[in-house]
């Protein structure tokens, strides 16, 4: 992500625009310019690379833009001291030896050469070794060791999100309505809001939507901007998922080059604005238990249609993810829960969940290998719901019960 200095938007009607990077030739150039002057200093100190890119910036109008990129590949690039001598202990030895004497050119050189013969190193070291090694630490010395470039259209792409993800560093609020989606997609959503420490709520149904909701750095007790990095890196993870709109308020910035100083601004951003995410997407399926049982259906011969687009299942204070949902050509459907091996307090959740849920077209899949009554879980409270099995899951089983409880579709 970017610092605030390097973002780049404008305020139209008091809602928040970030500018596009689209992948012009001119941006293409830029990109591949500060690409190439990362290549060429591989090995080489901070010091000298910041150099470079200085020149690279000077006398354009987009040196904005170029300082953005250069950053956003400093945070995907390694750093290292370059030397296998700890600077702290040099630094020690070295005043230490010049302490009463006055400084010249010449005991400068004898100071390093005795280091060079008396510090312990796994290896022969020189002067010039202890020299580096003097401030290796600081971050100007440092090395870059490790650079792996990503294309040009990358680059833009990675600027464009970035100046997208730097909106919700003053954010309000934030609402995000979801409809039907890939339960892997959901999860990997819910699961970024928890590592992220993002604390949201969800509402809504199948026929107007889901939404979560989620509280900002700037309603909090006090203002600060790391839970609004937090939604920022949780951005990324919304790209992976289809059929979304997000809505976030945010507290304005006191910028010179605005008229009016609006009491707050909007930012609106939806699935089809054309972001793209450098975050891992997420698997089709959670475990072998979903993808076997996927493979095995396909092979059946019936009407019923197997999807992994479900609805999020609002439960007070959480949400139930069923793993698939079952639709019939006559308009009834009923979702599939498979709950294979977890660990009690897993179980306890799962089950209470469903039971809050008070769903009764949710099909429950239990392995028989569960110890339920440690968990101190009761499956009768599923009734007829219930599907068990030992190994693997059997479609026909399944069926079976779908033809029982399936409701009519909203």
């Amino acid at each position: 992500m970017l610092p605030t200095d390097l973002l780049r938007f404008r305020i139209k009607d008091g809602l928040a625009l970030p500018y596009r990077v689209k992948p012009t030739p001119t941006n293409l150039k830029m990109a591949e310019l500060v690409i190439a002057t990362y290549e060429g200093n591989l090995g080489k100190r901070r010091l000298e690379l910041k150099g470079q890119l200085a020149e690279l910036e000077a006398g354009r109008q987009d040196w904005k833009a170029v300082r953005g990129m250069a950053h956003l590949l400093g945070n995907m690039s390694t750093f290292e001291t370059g030397v296998s001598l700890e600077p702290g202990i040099v630094r020690a030895r070295a005043f230490a030896l010049a302490q009463g004497q006055p400084p010249s050119r010449r005991r400068t050189h004898e100071i390093l050469e005795q280091l060079a013969r008396e510090l312990p190193s796994p290896q022969p070291i020189s002067a010039h070794d202890v020299q580096e090694a003097l401030y290796g630490d600081l971050e100007d010395q440092q090395h870059l060791t490790v650079f792996d470039p990503p294309t040009p259209a990358e680059l833009c792409q990675r600027l464009e999100l970035a100046y997208a993800q730097g909106m919700l560093y003053r954010a309000v609020n934030l609402i995000i309505t979801a409809r039907r989606n890939e339960p892997a997609h959901y999860k990997q959503i819910l699961r970024y809001l928890k590592l992220f420490g993002l604390m949201a709520t969800v509402e809504g149904d199948a026929s107007h939507g889901f939404t979560l909701t989620l509280d900002g750095p700037m309603s909090l007790f006090q203002n600060t901007t790391r839970y609004g990095l937090a939604m920022a890196k949780f951005l990324p993870a919304l790209l992976h998922v289809t059929k979304w709109d997000l809505s976030a308020t945010l507290k304005p910035i006191k910028l010179a080059w605005l008229e009016e100083h609006d009491s707050e601004w909007s930012f609106q951003l939806t699935s089809e604005d054309g972001y793209v995410s450098h975050y891992k997407p997420p698997e089709e399926h959670d475990s072998a238990l979903e993808s076997g049982f996927t493979e095995r259906f396909q092979k059946l011969d019936t009407p019923w249609q197997l999807e992994r687009e479900v609805d999020l299942v609002p439960v007070p204070g959480s949400v139930i993810l069923p793993d698939f949902r079952l639709v019939h050509p006559e308009g009834r459907s009923a979702l599939v829960e498979i709950v294979g091996y977890w660990r009690p307090d897993y179980l306890r959740k799962k089950f209470d969940l469903l039971k809050k849920s008070g769903r009764q077209d949710v099909i429950v899949c239990i392995s028989e290998r569960l110890q339920l009554d440690k968990a101190g879980v009761d499956p009768s409270e599923l009734g007829d719901r219930a599907v068990w099995f030992k190994g693997v899951l059997p479609p026909k089983d399944v069926l079976a019960v779908a033809e029982r409880i399936a409701v009519e579709a909203a």
